[in-house]
């Protein structure tokens, strides 16, 4: 499955939200991040988010899924932070 995942949490966890999201999925832009991930990854991805996160303080997380990036249109105006595309 695709994915596009972004969360909004507070300044002294988003180091450590930053480098479990990167375990998983591209980072694009602050906070966001996009690719294909199993629903097995995913779920692993969202109980290590759900112990970072304190929902007491708003912390939250966004996910938009869909079965293949082919579904989606991405436009980029201005510089692209990371790409996703993957050499080998």
């Amino acid at each position: 499955m695709y994915v596009i995942l972004v969360y909004d949490i507070g300044e002294k966890r988003v180091g450590k939200m930053l480098k479990l999201c990167r375990k998983y999925l591209s980072w694009i832009q602050n906070s966001v991040f996009e690719g294909d991930i199993t629903e097995v990854r995913l779920k692993e991805l969202i109980l290590g988010a759900e112990k970072i996160m304190k929902k007491e303080e708003d912390d939250s997380l966004i996910i938009f899924s869909s079965r293949s990036d082919k579904f989606l249109e991405k436009q980029i105006i201005g510089k692209e932070r990371s790409s996703t595309d993957n050499f080998l």
